[in-house]
């Protein structure tokens, strides 16, 4: 009998062209429906077609090539006697060293990851000290500041002023702004609750948490958000940046290993 089982994964990124399954390209979408259609004894070529017999893996988001992840969720309907340790297991004996199923627990028939998702949360890392770490070098996006001339200290990100310029962002708004899709047709509002700025240890992190994103929406923010926190834009700005409705006048768009996705809500 097929049942409906939600999965919570984790990812490096890095190497990956995004979640999204896109033919010729190695994606996370793409690896996990050829682990569990093989699971079930389909053809490798059915992964991605429930009609052909193969498994089709649903993601609460999709993220951008390069882009990480802890806790994505995403669900699909199979049909198999093992259990849920035991398909947890055989996924994550076959699937590469960076991706990961951390568990698999059977859900309602109507479950949809996407659907049913009432919030997101990311984390973009930066780090701008003077010293680069090594050893997660693949999870932070890197600035080069050198030192301030008249003090000879260090120069910092302001966070105070990054923090200040966030705060415009808190509420329902239309993102159009933010959006990497000149094209997009479909609505540009969405809701972002959390939105904020802390240092830790020579990191700056910015958390965001809202009800969905649009493409290169969290990426966007971030990179206006160095922006100000370079004292390259004035903290208002980003009021004025939302106003628009115009993405030309938004700041850069950060670069994708800064980004992880955290959470999922339900």
């Amino acid at each position: 009998m097929t049942k409906n089982y939600k999965l919570k994964i984790a990812y490096d990124g890095t190497r990956y062209s995004g979640w999204e399954r896109q033919p010729g390209k190695d994606t996370i979408q793409g690896k996990l429906e050829t682990v569990f259609t093989r699971m079930i004894g389909a053809p490798k070529e059915a992964a991605g077609h429930e009609d052909q017999g193969g498994v089709e893996i649903i993601g609460a988001g999709r993220t951008d090539a390069g882009v990480h992840a802890r806790g994505a969720v995403a669900n699909m309907h199979i049909d198999t006697d093992f259990s849920e340790e035991e398909i947890r297991d055989y996924a994550n004996h076959y699937l590469p060293d960076d991706i990961a199923v951390i568990s698999v627990k059977e859900a309602s028939d109507r479950f949809h990851a996407r659907y049913n998702a009432k919030g997101r949360s990311y984390v973009y890392t930066i780090f701008d000290g003077p010293v680069k770490p090594i050893f997660n070098r693949k999870y932070y996006t890197r600035l080069e500041l050198g030192k301030d001339s008249d003090t000879g200290k260090y120069k910092e990100l302001d966070v105070d002023a990054m923090n200040e310029g966030a705060r415009y962002l808190i509420g329902e708004h239309d993102f159009k702004s933010f959006c990497g899709n000149p094209h997009m047709k479909k609505s540009t509002v969405r809701t972002v609750d959390v939105c904020e700025v802390r240092r830790s240890k020579g990191y700056v992190y910015l958390n965001i948490h809202g009800t969905g994103f649009l493409q290169h929406m969290v990426r966007i923010i971030a990179g206006t958000l160095m922006e100000v926190g370079l004292h390259r834009m004035e903290p208002a700005q980003v009021g004025e940046i939302l106003e628009a409705k115009d993405r030309k006048v938004a700041g850069p768009t950060a670069p994708a290993e800064g980004l992880t996705f955290m959470s999922v809500d339900y």
